[in-house]
């Protein structure tokens, strides 16, 4: 058997990876490619374009327009949700940051006290 170019599966692992049309990723989101495009107009997501000119979205980009579309949905007008999505994902990294600066920390403290 001819080996497998692991290319293809990769992508199907990469969180980054634009795979998802406008209108499979409305479907996805149970909104409308208008939503979409009101995301990308206020910079929440900026799709890829295909050579064609047509967005993709990648999983990250859903899991982020359907937290605005959480907020919108209860009231929050699209600008705020927009710019709370942003802050929660500036907060999340900000923690991930901390917490590896905390494990080095305790690495080079314990390998000072051997």
């Amino acid at each position: 058997m001819p080996p497998r170019s692991t290319r293809a599966v990769d992508t199907l692992d990469d969180d980054d990876y634009p795979a998802y049309t406008m209108g499979r990723a409305a479907d996805m989101l149970g909104t409308t490619p208008a939503f979409l495009r009101a995301l990308g107009e206020r910079r929440l997501i900026t799709p890829l374009r295909s050579e064609g000119g047509h967005r993709r979205y990648s999983r990250y980009q859903l899991r982020v327009a359907a937290r605005a579309r959480e907020l919108v949905d209860q009231g929050t007008p699209i600008e705020a949700a927009c710019r709370i999505v942003i802050l929660e994902d500036q907060l999340e990294e900000a923690q991930r940051i901390n917490e590896q600066l905390r494990a080095r920390a305790g690495g080079a403290q314990s390998k000072t006290l051997v």
